[in-house]
């Protein structure tokens, strides 16, 4: 699935973040940095130890990275010269403030990307994995939040949605064709 949203190209794709050819991806991270499971255990298996190294250097420099912000180190040996390191809010029921923690981080991947003139960026489904996010809710945050910042801001020329399972791609092509108002998708 691919539109445009003013002269960012959006795409939707089903499959693996850590072989995608954009300048960045982003990482779906814990606040330690340091590796877990799900996307951010695949990002720093794929992109090797030069990740984690950063990470380190962060987390020395800033003690980790909240909920809700983001850190950018090398791609490694990932395709993706720069990986964008944000954490999502884990789930507590919907009224502790997940929504805008989850905004949040997409937010400041977007604005990180701004700041290094990254041309394409690449986004998981954030929080939805061991977090615990439903994934429904996550895709509203997520499209919500950067279709208003793709039509308010310079933006990166593609910004991609890599949805590891059909079921994800689905919910996710279904929120987009809704916030662009396409027909609904099956």
């Amino acid at each position: 699935m691919q539109f445009k949203v003013k002269n960012t190209l959006v795409t939707l794709v089903q499959g693996d973040i850590t072989g995608q050819d954009t300048v960045a991806v982003v990482n779906a991270a814990n606040s330690t940095l340091l590796g877990g499971g799900g996307v951010d255990g695949a990002i720093h298996r794929a992109g090797g130890p030069q990740i984690l190294e950063e990470c380190k250097k962060i987390r020395a420099a800033k003690g980790g990275c909240p909920t809700g912000e983001a850190v950018i180190t090398t791609g490694g040996n990932l395709i993706s010269r720069y990986v964008i390191h944000t954490v999502g809010p884990i789930w507590s029921g919907g009224d502790s403030g997940e929504d805008q923690l989850l905004a949040s981080a997409y937010r400041n991947s977007l604005r990180l990307a701004a700041v290094y003139g990254i041309k394409s960026i690449a986004f998981p489904s954030i929080s939805t994995g061991a977090y615990g996010f439903p994934t429904q809710r996550a895709a509203r945050v997520a499209v919500d939040t950067v279709k208003k910042l793709l039509e308010e801001k310079n933006s990166p020329e593609e910004v991609r949605f890599v949805l590891f399972s059909q079921k994800d791609f689905d919910i996710y092509s279904r929120a987009w064709a809704e916030a662009i108002g396409e027909p609904s998708l099956p």
